[in-house]
């Protein structure tokens, strides 16, 4: 091997720097971290201040052994690990556990993949950044500390397999409180008024919406009267010339967003092919909360705009970021090579990278100038005035190239206007009075929600993808769609003298790809807020992400930031456990009409559930909520709809046909067999013949299953769901491919598992 042995993260950077570096140098991947914080234990030793207990996990062992020879062979270490924070702690953990000298080990940090930029890392190596060390170690026994501690209260008092998180808590707690903001609203219709008027002389027709909204119908058809007959005219005309400039180059949250707006991408996809681009060289490193573009990328970027769009088109921009604690020797994510307008890779590959292209190019690019007119129309019998905004592009600079997403609509109407003149007369077209309903605050998104942690100073750019999985793993929240409410709108048109009235259905508040709460999300959001008030208060948790921030420059001590948390945080963990209460969130929902009994909706072994009858009442009654019910909000006729199953719905042969929800979901009984509904099958209207086809299906299906049976030995031959095997007792075996299972005997079965045994 070379004298020289460079170690980055993964195997495809090694590929790519090995190309760039040549002979003498032999480049070999750690795949990550090679050592965590010990797995049984707490893994910190709280007697000798937090100190980590670190081990080498199994899976770790041999790629810790393969470099640690090749290590004792090589002349000088370069450790090439990623330039955050996680990166640096992974370089100083393999200097550490490979016992590399301070003499023989050079770090070297690259903000992208390109031989330019390794070749200039070898020439400008480094010591490892121990504040930053400190600070990843900090963060990492502070979490462990919450999780480990927390955690098992949450079994005790909750439900087993669940778990809490300093930054996951926060997340979730955000999702929760949107949640009851939404159930607490109370919307309110009112009526939206919009005129078309056509200028003398004009056939473009200029559309304007009223400066008041009515309450009731009968304001909106007084108003309506009242433009019977009405002259109208243009009463003023504002116009300004306004500049508009572009967004500033991605940093790791704006991309998320962006790619979620306009590619519709998750932020955990966002990441996973942004690494990807990375590791090809193409675009720079993708975890950063910079907007700094280096002079390089600057000229670049020049050059390309002049040469695609002409030098008026070219204006240089250097960006500073606001957010505390960001890094300015880092650098926006870029394209590597700014000129090169498309790459080879997949499709997502492609339209990530020209996202990320068409950002940096309009960054650096002229703004956009256009003219805003603002026309207020006035009639001579009514106070109200018409109002309506055009605009017209005069140089569209950035806009030539890229237009930011948002993540809410504009309701301004913006237009080209005809030409108009103050005090021209305007033909009232028409006027139309339409029906609206004041809208609850717009659930979570994924993207929304990187936003607002993003505002509030809570987590960092590495985070937010793992913290929207965790929770979404954990059973907290899911990401769904919510149908809306149909309601009726009334819609009054004013035309030719005459007003219209037009009642249709509509559509309101539905929403798509949002983050909703889980009833066991909201109880564990409950608990914690009760119990464990720091945690989920949004100031102090973005206090301590600016503390682990003064910890990586150096201006506070990593084990002081544990300290100060730990004593009270621990202190509040021993008086819950004091409390011996179980926590289920029960909440008496009303009384039974029928029996008189209380119904009762909490969090049960399974789920989330109804009861009917007190907890020591023998013949209590329980189902399980529908997906998307909470326990909060379910209502008296929605529990007593589902206490209605188990439901008879006919008969098979002598036996009766019953449909209910079990652990695993809806079915139907009948003679001790249970059959799951098909998807679509609504238990609670499910027909006896419906049911009797389900019944047959399945029985054919398990006429089938069965392929042979040699009941002496207990051996099956079975159709599984990836295809046929051999089960005994409570083992399974694979069929060789070249053995077909139709034909195989008893004698071809024992040789089969013999020899899995034997191998096993």
């Amino acid at each position: 091997m070379g004298e020289n042995l460079v170690i980055v993260e993964s195997p495809t950077k090694a590929d790519k720097i090995k190309g760039f570096l040549g002979e003498g140098y032999t480049v070999k991947s750690s795949f990550g971290h090679i050592r965590d914080l010990k797995k049984k234990g707490l893994g910190i030793d709280l007697e000798n201040g937090f100190e980590p207990c670190y081990e080498i996990p199994a899976d770790k062992k041999k790629t810790v052994a393969e470099l640690a020879a090749a290590a004792g062979k090589a002349e000088t270490v370069w450790l090439a690990s990623d330039e955050d924070r996680e990166g640096e702690a992974i370089a100083w953990h393999l200097a550490e556990t490979l016992g590399l000298t301070p003499e023989k080990t050079r770090r070297i940090v690259f903000h992208e993949i390109t031989k330019p930029a390794i070749l200039e890392a070898i020439e400008n190596p480094r010591a490892i950044d121990m504040d930053m060390v400190k600070a990843q170690q900090a963060r990492r026994v502070l979490d462990r500390l919450v999780g480990f501690e927390l955690s098992p209260i949450l079994w005790k008092k909750i439900q087993p397999k669940l778990s809490a998180g300093r930054v996951q808590s926060v997340a979730l707690k955000l999702i929760v409180d949107r949640e009851r903001e939404i159930e607490a609203f109370t919307s309110t219709p009112y009526f939206r008024v919009e005129g078309i008027f056509l200028p003398e002389g004009s056939k473009r027709p200029v559309r304007a919406t009223l400066d008041r909204k009515f309450d009731t119908e009968a304001e909106a058809r007084s108003f309506l009267e009242r433009c019977k007959d009405e002259v109208f005219e243009v009463e003023t005309i504002e116009t300004k010339e306004l500049r508009r400039s572009p967004a500033a180059p991605f940093t790791t949250s704006t991309l998320q967003q962006e790619a979620a707006r306009k590619l519709g991408f998750s932020v955990s996809q966002t990441m996973s092919i942004a690494q990807r681009l990375y590791e090809a060289g193409l675009i720079t490193y993708m975890r950063t909360d910079s907007m700094n573009l280096s002079s390089l990328a600057i000229n670049t970027a020049r050059e390309t705009v002049t040469q695609l769009y002409g030098a008026n088109y070219s204006k240089v921009r250097n960006y500073r970021t606001r957010v505390k604690g960001a890094q300015e020797a880092h650098e926006a994510i870029r394209p590597t090579y700014i000129s090169n307008l498309e790459i080879e890779g997949t499709s997502t590959e492609k339209r990530l990278y020209n996202l990320i292209w068409k950002r940096t190019i309009a960054c650096q690019m002229a703004d956009a100038v256009i003219e805003k007119t603002d026309v207020t129309i006035h009639g001579s019998r009514i106070a109200e005035k018409f109002l309506v905004t055009g605009e017209q592009i005069l140089f569209d600079g950035f806009l030539k190239v890229y237009i930011e997403g948002r993540d809410d609509e504009d309701d301004e109407v913006k237009t080209v206007l005809p030409r108009l003149e103050q005090g021209q007369s305007l033909h009232c077209d028409q006027v139309t009075a339409s029906q609206r309903f004041t809208q609850h605050p717009p659930r979570y998104s994924e993207q929304t929600l990187v936003k607002k942690l993003e505002e509030l100073g809570i987590g960092r750019p590495s985070t937010y993808a793992s913290t929207v999985s965790t929770i979404t793993s954990r059973g907290y929240i899911i990401k769904g769609d919510k149908p809306g409410i149909a309601r009726p709108v009334t819609e009054l048109t004013l035309k030719d003298g005459a007003i219209s009235n037009v009642t249709r259905t509509e559509i309101f508040g539905a929403e798509k790809k949002k983050l909703l709460p889980e009833n066991i999300g909201m109880v564990v959001t409950d608990f914690l807020a009760a119990n464990f008030e720091d945690i989920l208060n949004y100031g102090f948790t973005a206090h301590v992400e600016e503390s682990f921030d003064k910890v990586a420059k150096g201006q506070l001590k990593w084990d002081k930031v544990i300290s100060d948390f730990y004593g009270s945080f621990h202190k509040e963990v021993e008086d819950s456990l004091e409390d011996r209460e179980h926590t289920n969130s029960e909440r008496l929902i009303g009384t039974d009409p029928k029996t008189g009994k209380p119904i009762i909706a909490r969090i049960g072994r399974f789920g989330p559930l109804v009861q009917r009858g007190a907890s020591d009442d023998p013949d209590k009654q329980f189902v399980s909520l529908k997906k998307g019910q909470l326990i909060e909000s379910v209502t008296l006729e929605d529990a007593l709809q589902l206490l209605s199953l188990p439901r008879v719905v006919g008969h098979y042969g002598d036996y009766e046909i019953i449909t209910a929800i079990g652990r695993f979901g809806p079915y139907v009984k009948y003679d001790g067999h249970y059959v799951s509904l098909a998807k679509g099958m609504d238990p609670y209207t499910v027909t006896e013949e419906q049911a009797i086809a389900l019944i047959e299906e399945s029985k054919g299906k398990e006429a089938k299953k069965v392929i042979a049976d040699f009941p002496a030995s207990g051996i099956q031959i079975l159709n599984g769901r990836f295809g046929p095997y051999i089960k005994k007792g409570k083992d399974n075996y694979k069929i060789p491919r070249k053995q077909d299972p139709q034909t195989l005997t008893e004698e071809d079965c024992q040789a089969i598992i013999a020899k899995a045994e034997k191998k096993k």
